[in-house]
């Protein structure tokens, strides 16, 4: 938190979705960067109630009280709600310049305030902030072309005919790969708790073609490192392997004069293709577990669309009221004014 040189709430505004209230735009300035966060003050209720738990005890300053009088009027008043900008800034001012820094160095109060919050041993974080989303998500895109680098290199040391190092660096490829599927899966469910904290609707849709791109990425690169390259290699005389022919296979193998084919498994003969052709037993079934998750993530994505669909549905059909609501307004009003000229003509025409 010493990175964290100023915390200023410099005004508000009010929002209609998913109900009137009030947000307060706090602008936090670091040494080499500034942001800001929209919070309402059920949010700053939240998070002393979560620093008192935490801590053992309350902040030093305490926090703007409710207003006794009806929430309307608290929203409606600029003297209500200057008084309490000016105490919100003065209580966060007082945890940032308290000599106790436990209230500050909280994942609460970080969170709060969108501050990088450190890692746990090491591993990938489980919780974001606004800004740790976005460090996760570049050390992600890091890690794919650290695994794209090393499938150019496996693909370069196979057309020199180094199997050995080619085999290494598919092998490097896999590892670094492991694990990064599950860690896009965290980030998208960051994201999701990120957007209820208040994220705009842009911000949240280009992160979510973020997180899309991550997972084409990922679904290329697992087919890349699972299914052996079939191009030409060396062959031991020092020349190109020659692919066989189908009909030269059946003769080879027999199958032609009615011997039965060596097959993965008892029973029918699998059908082969051209990606099991050039893989053994254990490259089947990694292929097949390849292929298995990428049609859950594929699933998980469209469910991710449908989800996004049904919020614009639901966000339209809340426009659409209220604009019925203003037309209902708009034709009572010229209802109303047709009276008064309705009145207005037969007094003319008594006069008249």
């Amino acid at each position: 938190m010493t990175a964290i040189q100023a915390v200023n709430i410099r005004g508000y505004e009010e929002r209609s979705t998913p109900k009137p209230h009030t947000v307060y735009r706090i602008e936090i300035q670091a040494h080499v960067r500034s942001w800001q966060m929209w919070r309402r003050y059920s949010e700053f209720d939240d998070l002393h109630t979560e620093l008192t738990k935490s801590t053992g005890a309350p902040p030093p300053c305490p926090l703007p009280p409710k207003h006794k009088f009806s929430l309307i009027r608290s929203r409606t008043d600029s003297k209500v709600l200057e008084e309490r900008r000016i105490g919100l800034e003065e209580y966060l001012r007082a945890i940032l310049g308290a000599k106790d820094e436990k209230w500050r160095e909280s994942f609460a109060f970080k969170a709060f305030l969108g501050v990088p919050v450190s890692r746990q041993g090491g591993g990938p974080p489980t919780q974001f902030t606004s800004a740790t989303w976005l460090d996760e998500n570049i050390e992600l895109q890091t890690r794919i072309r650290a695994v794209r680098a090393d499938i150019n290199k496996r693909d370069a040391l196979s057309d020199r005919g180094d199997v050995a190092a080619s085999h290494k660096a598919n092998v490097s490829a896999k590892t670094k790969l492991a694990g990064v599927s599950a860690r896009i899966g965290t980030l998208e469910k960051g994201l999701q708790e990120l957007g209820m904290q208040g994220l705009t609707e842009g911000e949240l849709q280009r992160r979510l073609d973020m997180v899309a791109r991550l997972r084409d990425d990922h679904e290329k690169l697992t087919r890349m490192v699972t299914v052996a390259r079939q191009t030409s290699q060396l062959a031991a005389a020092g020349g190109p392997a020659q692919t066989v022919p189908e009909s030269d296979r059946e003769a080879l193998l027999g199958t032609s004069t009615g011997i039965k084919p060596v097959t993965r498994v008892f029973g029918a003969a699998p059908k082969e293709t051209e990606q099991t052709r050039p893989l053994d037993d254990h490259g089947v079934f990694v292929l097949q577990d390849a292929q298995i998750q990428e049609q859950d993530e594929q699933l998980a994505q469209l469910t991710a669309i449908l989800q996004r669909q049904r919020q614009l549905g639901e966000a339209i059909s809340n426009e659409i009221g209220h604009h019925i609501e203003i037309l209902d307004d708009l034709s009572n009003n010229v209802d109303r004014v047709g009276g008064k000229l309705t009145a207005a003509n037969r007094q003319l025409n008594r006069l008249g």
